[in-house]
């Protein structure tokens, strides 16, 4: 299966879905015009890969959205409701949200999100390397 890379912009986060390493990584803030077609083809490459992911290989992903609006949230939950899915069908997914530590809201967003899973899910202050685990 193909990889998939969306570059970052102004308002949208640097998209990057690694299926040779079993890694999503998405980072940067998320305000596009229309959030939901800027994560479909996200939604659309994760159910294919989710599909195919075996049941020993552990997927992680990695945030940090500084900042992120209403409907960008609204597809960040359906984004992780795909993942809680594969959760509880067995699959081995590993949520890490990284946030800046001056950024109170970037924190809250991430402990709201958190609260409405069972799947792990770790928050992690950055340090000065940044996502080095992600990269």
């Amino acid at each position: 299966m193909d990889g998939l890379i969306i570059e970052q912009t102004k308002s949208t986060p640097k998209v990057v879905l690694d299926p040779q390493n079993a890694k999503l990584s998405i980072e940067g803030q998320s305000y596009p015009e229309n959030a939901f077609k800027f994560y479909e083809p996200i939604f659309s490459w994760l159910d294919k890969y989710l599909d195919q992911l075996q049941q020993d290989v552990v997927l992680e992903i990695y945030f940090h959205m500084p900042y992120i609006n209403t409907s960008s949230s609204k597809c960040m939950m359906m984004l992780f409701e795909k993942l809680e899915e594969a959760h509880e069908a067995g699959k081995k997914v590993t949520i890490r949200w990284y946030y800046d530590q001056e950024n109170e809201i970037a924190l809250e967003c991430a402990e709201e999100f958190k609260e409405d899973l069972g799947l792990p899910f770790e928050i992690i202050p950055l340090n000065d390397e940044g996502m080095s685990n992600g990269k």
